[in-house]
């Protein structure tokens, strides 16, 4: 049995929609994490862009982020990124997946398959 599966997003997204449809369908239990009503943890955020990196959270191509000041998109460093995540959480890519050591951007149904075999497998 898989546990510990939190999925950070915002509940109206599309695609943490199919991310929390998917775990539905295949009985995994999962806890969800709003991160625009519950916030998000800069140390929680540093843990993701310590694994990631800050490019790969940052969503440059979401409305929130293209709706950003000019001054606040232009000479984007790590610092600067995570500063715009914890001010604006619907800028991070979504959903965030995280189960075990695992850690998961985005929803593709063959990544989550693969991902939580492996995770099962592991138990």
């Amino acid at each position: 049995m898989i546990c510990g599966v939190t999925i950070y997003g915002i509940r109206n997204c599309s695609t943490v929609k199919k991310a929390i449809s998917w775990l539905d369908s295949q009985g995994i239990a999962y806890h969800f994490h709003d991160v625009r009503k519950d916030g998000l943890a800069q140390e929680l955020l540093m843990t993701w862009v310590r694994a990631l990196g800050w490019e790969r959270l940052l969503n440059r191509s979401g409305m929130t982020f293209r709706k950003l000041p000019e001054e606040d998109k232009n000479g984007l460093d790590e610092a600067k990124a995570v500063s715009l995540m914890l001010a604006h959480p619907a800028s991070i890519r979504r959903p965030i997946t995280v189960y075990g050591a695992c850690i998961q951007v985005g929803f593709k149904p063959e990544a989550y398959e693969a991902a939580f075999l492996l995770h099962s497998e592991d138990n």
